[in-house]
């Protein structure tokens, strides 16, 4: 059973920077698809950025394209979501989600991912 746990969040003045981990723990498999999500007040949640933890091929939404960096340390099981440039319409709950690899369905979908972390609070004014 996989088990997430975020942290890194906080506030910050627009142009601001700040780094999300997440902390995992309880893998059945060596690989997995690991995301970062938001949610803002009001509005569905959205992806952010994905990566294949075995293989390193990583996916952006395009709001965040060359501001935020998606990355993985092997080692301490660990994923991290490096935020640079950082907006107003960036504010929201942030998560950590992972699925196996064996499914198949868009990885900007929080439907297709079975394990999620709390969430940690991303405020930008």
């Amino acid at each position: 059973h996989v088990q997430l746990v975020e942290s890194g969040g906080g506030s910050v003045q627009a142009g601001g920077s700040l780094r999300l981990s997440c902390a995992a723990s309880g893998y059945t498999y060596s690989s997995y698809c690991m995301g970062w999500f938001r949610q803002a007040p009001g509005k569905e949640r959205e992806g952010v950025a994905a990566i294949y933890t075995g293989g390193g091929s990583t996916y952006y939404a395009d709001s965040v394209k060359g501001r935020f960096t998606i990355s993985y340390d092997n080692a301490k099981n660990t994923l991290y979501l490096q935020m640079n440039s950082l907006k107003p319409e960036d504010t929201a709950m942030y998560y950590c989600a992972a699925r196996e690899l064996y499914v198949v369905g868009d990885w900007s979908q929080h439907r297709w991912y079975k394990y999620w972390g709390q969430g940690t609070q991303v405020t930008v004014s």
